[in-house]
């Protein structure tokens, strides 16, 4: 299934890469034999969809992305040519309904997408990356609730799961990398407090070239929740550099 003209690499005579023939490039590449695989490009995840999306933001390509041998499913949302050498803007946003669709303030995901749609449509280039599967850290919809009853009565983000015999955080990103390779970026402009994914881009020989601050202010109801980050994740925030 080809991408938008706009959004794909022209090949030597102008001719046009599709998606499913740019996932042969990125394996056979010699440039990518010192960068470990990410999950094997076309054998991790596979392309299923790809249509216009018109948002509040502006007009973005979707490319909806199936993790094989799972039941997860991703959505890129690319505006602009994020093919070229300069590098791209970028977020990989975890899942959160309770954040993203209610407005939750117990986090502030939902502030965070809102941010990063903006940043993206602004600069007219970058991708969006929502991974699905990711609810509560990875740990789904019910248990992140269970969780928080949790934190209501005491006990941080962390220990909430811990107590539940859950993961701290289940969540990978191998497949985002995958994705990014396969939507032909080859540096970002990371949107993003989380170390783990630049961790994984990097370690997938995607470059981070700079971290791209969102500033979304702590509330009283999420100041605990992103303290804790910061302390047991490593988490960055501007108030440490």
């Amino acid at each position: 299934m080809a991408v938008h003209s706009e959004h794909t690499p022209p090949l030597s005579g102008g001719t046009q890469l599709s998606i499913s023939a740019r996932l042969n490039v990125i394996m056979k590449s010699p440039g990518n034999a010192s960068a470990t695989p990410a999950c094997d490009a076309g054998e991790c995840v596979e392309l299923v969809a790809t249509a216009t999306l018109p948002t509040r933001y502006g007009t973005f390509t979707s490319h909806a992305f199936r993790v094989k041998g799972g039941n997860n499913e991703h959505l890129a949302l690319v505006m602009g040519d994020v093919s070229t050498d300069a590098p791209t803007l970028v977020r990989l946003h975890s899942e959160c309904l309770t954040g993203d669709v209610f407005g939750s303030y117990r986090c502030d995901c939902g502030e965070q997408l809102d941010a990063g749609m903006r940043k993206i449509a602004e600069a007219g280039c970058g991708v969006m990356l929502y991974l699905r599967g990711h609810e509560g850290r990875g740990i789904g919809l019910s248990n992140k609730i269970r969780a928080y009853l949790l934190q209501e009565q005491g006990r941080d983000t962390v220990e909430a799961n811990l107590d539940l015999g859950l993961p701290d955080d289940a969540r990978e990103y191998d497949s985002a990398a995958a994705i990014l390779r396969i939507l032909g970026v080859r540096s970002v402009r990371l949107m993003s407090n989380n170390p783990k994914k630049f961790d994984t881009l990097t370690k997938h020989g995607i470059p981070v070239c700079e971290r791209v601050a969102l500033d979304i202010p702590m509330r009283e109801e999420n100041e605990r929740y992103i303290r804790t980050k910061q302390v047991k994740f490593g988490h960055y925030f501007e108030e440490n550099e």
